[in-house]
């Protein structure tokens, strides 16, 4: 059975590029036959309010992150860290991300593929309970790896998916041994 996958854009500015590697990143993961695949765009949930409390969550959003098995998460890189629309979809559903693996890709206009936004969202992960990937996808020169019209990656970015494979890889033996820790050892964190 495959596990489930939330793969998580962490903007919602108009024109962004991170778009391109999460709809990438869904897609490569779909294509391996591991992972049962939902898209999240910040752009379609309802995240009034602001933390955790019962009135700030968005119904369908909490759905997916209760049920997923592991995040895939693509963060731009904006003035050096990641931005608030990202920080506030997290910080909507605090509970239903303890004992559960993250994989990160950062995505940047300049040459180091938003390496300091993942160094940023790293300590976050961790305070929420999420255990994260050690091998990230770092995508740089964002303007210049997709085709505007298409979406599609452009020649010679081929790291992009073998990235992606490689942090894949790791998302699922972390997500099927945290799984099997969730429903096998005891812990305050999964009474239920």
């Amino acid at each position: 059975m495959a596990l489930k996958l939330a793969v998580i854009l962490g903007t919602k500015r108009e024109g962004n590029k991170s778009q391109y590697v999460a709809r990438q990143i869904a897609s490569i993961a779909e294509s391996t036959g591991d992972w049962d695949v939902t898209f999240v765009d910040p752009a379609d949930l309802n995240l009034p309010g602001d933390g955790n409390d019962e009135g700030a969550k968005d119904p369908n959003f909490t759905k997916i992150a209760r049920e997923s098995d592991a995040y895939f998460i693509v963060t731009p890189e904006y003035n050096h860290s990641y931005p608030g629309t990202l920080k506030r979809v997290l910080d909507s559903e605090l509970s239903s991300y303890i004992h559960k693996p993250a994989a990160v890709a950062g995505v940047s206009a300049g040459r180091y593929g938003g390496v300091r936004a993942v160094a940023h969202l790293a300590q976050v992960l961790r305070e929420i309970g999420m255990v994260m990937t050690f091998s990230d996808v770092n995508v740089g020169d964002s303007y210049n790896t997709y085709d505007e019209e298409t979406g599609e990656v452009k020649e010679g970015n081929d790291y992009i998916e073998e990235a992606t494979h490689t942090a894949l890889t790791e998302l699922k033996w972390m997500a099927e041994t945290l799984k099997h820790g969730r429903d096998n050892i005891t812990s305050k964190y999964h009474e239920d």
